[in-house]
């Protein structure tokens, strides 16, 4: 079977393609990233992306801040698309996708987002989180559709929240389970698409 070929799209810091690409680097992820893309040209994202000499774009929105132009998404399915891309990895990225790219990519673009799932969608959800006193609480990767964080759960890990928990604290206990389960999820969609 050959490696799953990846397109990553974000808005920030990167740390999930970070995780994805050293599962793939030690050899625990069976995969190529073909192309990352960013809306945010200064993201830590592409900055990660130019050290591991990965082809990658910024993506252009045509000057809105949240939307997510449908022109804008057309050519992001052009490009990935011509990267040859079989499964489409959204790590932090911060605009809802709609049909241009959900229709180029059925069922092949996934999320993972920290919460349980449908507990606290949306955003910040580790402070949704600690602010309603959930006694747990954790991360999914799941199937993108066209609403907010609404899309079949793959997989989940749980998070216990502790008393003396903070955002920050709770947030990068998230962060650590994503960063298991991401790849993990990633591997077993590969077996089945590339099946």
């Amino acid at each position: 079977m050959r490696a799953i070929r990846l397109g990553i799209l974000g808005s920030g810091s990167g740390s999930n393609f970070q995780a994805l690409h050293d599962a793939i680097v030690a050899g625990t992820l069976e995969a190529e990233i073909a192309l990352v893309m960013s809306d945010n040209s200064s993201a830590a994202l592409l900055h990660r992306a130019r050290e591991s000499g990965i082809k990658h774009a910024v993506i252009d929105c045509r000057g809105f801040s949240t939307k997510f132009p449908i022109e804008a998404q057309h050519e992001v399915a052009q490009a990935l698309r011509e990267a040859g891309v079989d499964l489409v990895c959204l790590a932090g990225f911060m605009r809802l996708i709609k049909a241009p790219l959900l229709d180029a990519f059925p069922n092949k673009i996934i999320n993972v987002h920290p919460s349980l799932l449908p507990a606290f969608p949306g955003l910040e959800a580790w402070k949704q989180a600690l602010d309603e006193k959930a006694p747990e609480t954790g991360c999914t990767v799941h199937f993108v559709d066209s609403g907010m964080d609404t899309g079949t759960p793959i997989l989940q890990a749980k998070v216990p929240v502790l008393e003396n928990d903070s955002y920050t604290s709770l947030h990068a206990r998230i962060q650590e389970q994503e960063h298991l389960i991401y790849p993990q999820a990633v591997c077993t969609l590969a077996r089945k698409l590339l099946a």
